[in-house]
């Protein structure tokens, strides 16, 4: 995934079609007397819909389509002959898209009011419904009025904002500062290949991977950009790709063995997570030392000590493939708990 690839974020601006107008026609043949009235029904109004679309990633195909506007509905004719429905328009996203609508307060500022997500393939979510075609004037007729000259109009559109969130769906999310190794541990048990170097701030978007544990069995691993003290008040990334994590079962806390603090670095992260979620603190939590191919197992035993409590630790390392497969057993583990 590419930085200039990855969208998360976009706002649409989406007008729904109006619905067709009825027929006020009257029934005029040489040889038929008092043919009646028989205006057709007017055609329903294109809706905006959004559908989710598991081969989207991404939101960058609404970059630059940000303007969603479907047809009228077509009016109806003599004959009682019904208008055609207009096409909706159907949006592809990806899963766990979430949508809100942009609303205006009375004091000029603006609000946004939540829609709906989308979370599995094929589910659709209307954003703005069509409107609905009118009725022709033979729907009026009666014994009293046996010659209605009017029809009913079709129903308005529908216009507005809205504001399209993408929280990456994954059952692992790797959650630490810049440069823990979180990068080079997705490329080691997964096919993904995200972009790896010895500055912070490598990852400046997610990245997803498929890790095989045993017998067939596998899940998703995010690779989220790094969090660092203060991101909820905005410094580095700021709150950006932590609603990513919202979506993921597991949380594993990543901290390299070479940190002054493991258990303070843990409490720091942490707090970044519940200052911006309160929610997070349910999720399950796994802590992982990373870079310890240097560790003896005198060294690791007095570190563990140090380590915070409650949660279940593994020291590995990416490079040597220390614990490894150890991790991906306890990830499997919490999958299942």
């Amino acid at each position: 995934m590419a930085s200039s690839n990855f969208v998360d974020y976009v706002k649409i601006f989406a007008r729904s079609g109006h619905g067709g107008a009825g027929s006020a026609h009257f029934r005029r043949e040489k040889f038929v007397a008092f043919g009646g009235p028989d205006g057709g029904d007017g055609g329903k109004g294109g809706s905006i819909v959004l559908q989710g679309d598991r081969q989207y990633w991404t939101l960058i195909h609404l970059k630059y389509q940000r303007h969603q506007f479907a047809e009228d509905g077509q009016n109806g004719s003599g004959a009682r002959s019904s208008g055609r429905d207009a096409r909706d328009i159907v949006i592809p996203v990806p899963l766990g898209t979430v949508a809100r609508r942009v609303v205006e307060l009375e004091d000029g500022t603006t609000t946004t009011e939540p829609v709906g997500e989308v979370t599995s393939d094929g589910e659709r979510l209307v954003l703005l419904r069509g409107g609905r075609g009118g009725l022709g004037n033979w729907h009026f007729r009666s014994a009293t009025n046996q010659t209605p000259r009017y029809a009913q109009p079709g129903e308005e559109g529908e216009e507005g904002a809205f504001i399209l969130e993408l929280k990456v769906l994954a059952d692992v999310g790797l959650v630490g500062f810049p440069n823990a190794g979180k990068s080079t541990l997705l490329s080691v048990v997964s096919a993904a290949k995200p972009k790896i170097a010895n500055y912070a701030f490598t990852t400046l978007e997610p990245n997803l991977g498929i890790v095989e544990v045993r017998d067939g069995r596998s899940f998703v691993m995010a690779d989220i950009p790094g969090i660092i003290e203060g991101a909820h008040e905005g410094r580095g990334l700021g709150t950006r790709f932590p609603r990513h994590i919202e979506r993921n079962s597991v949380l594993l806390f990543m901290i390299p063995a070479d940190s002054d603090d493991i258990r303070r670095d843990y409490d720091i992260l942490l707090g970044e997570l519940t200052q911006y979620n309160p929610e997070l603190l349910d999720k399950e939590r796994l802590l992982a030392v990373t870079k310890c191919d240097m560790l003896d197992e005198g060294l690791i035993r007095e570190m563990r000590a140090h380590l915070p409590e409650g949660v279940p630790a593994v020291f590995i390392s990416s490079v040597s493939g220390l614990n490894i497969r150890k991790l991906k057993d306890m990830l499997w583990e919490a999958l299942q708990r």
